[in-house]
């Protein structure tokens, strides 16, 4: 019995010991959602359905432009799992982050939290225009959405890679543009052949009677 009881012990000393080493593998919240998603939202309070919809639009566009970047938006702690200690710190967590969803090749990568940004798997000038993006509004998760929708198209030119097709979104063009300026065009020539017919019409009245 006693051995028995000293085989328990030790199976459950032994489970303790590997228990930290298999949190941490999977107690990253992001790096689950990353793996399927384009963007991780935090947990409280919940972003706008709006927003949500621009900024998945976005990404799928962006992906569409090579650009197939993964966002994680950090609200508070809490989105960070058992690493809450990288709060605050968003370009150390995308180092982590980076690992984690990167197995076969490097992608880009943002960060926002309300300290700013952090960056992995870009080149071109993302660094420079990831320095020059200005702090979300506020900690909130609306806040950090729209932060994020406008780092999204920032970057991507930066990195030779503009988004099309996106209305409302900085520095993304709509690819319907095009479209809409040959409408406005045809639709000005069609005024103007209307008056100039409209004038001809009323000068062989005048001209009519002599």
């Amino acid at each position: 019995m006693r051995t028995g009881r000293r085989l328990v012990l030790a199976l459950g000393a032994l489970l303790a010991l590997s228990l930290p080493a298999t949190t941490l593998a999977d107690g990253d919240p992001a790096s689950d959602v990353l793996l399927g998603e384009n963007v991780f939202y935090p947990y409280q309070p919940a972003v706008s359905a709006s927003l949500q919809k621009t900024l998945n639009t976005e990404t799928v566009a962006a992906q569409r432009a090579k650009f197939p970047i993964k966002v994680a938006l950090i609200a508070s702690p809490i989105d960070l799992g058992v690493i809450p200690d990288l709060f605050g710190k968003p370009q150390q967590y995308a180092e982590f982050l980076d690992q984690e969803i990167s197995f076969q090749r490097k992608q880009p990568l943002l960060v926002v939290m309300s300290t700013g940004y952090g960056i992995q798997g870009m080149q071109g000038g993302a660094a420079g225009a990831a320095a020059l993006l200005a702090k979300p509004a506020g900690g909130q998760s609306d806040a950090l959405a729209q932060a994020a929708i406008t780092a999204v198209a920032k970057l991507a030119s930066a990195t030779g890679h503009p988004i099309q097709g996106v209305p409302g979104i900085p520095g993304a063009s709509s690819s319907n543009g095009g479209a809409t300026t040959v409408i406005v065009i045809v639709l000005a020539l069609a005024a103007v052949a209307t008056a100039g017919a409209l004038a001809a019409i009323t000068m062989r009245r005048r001209r009519a009677p002599a």
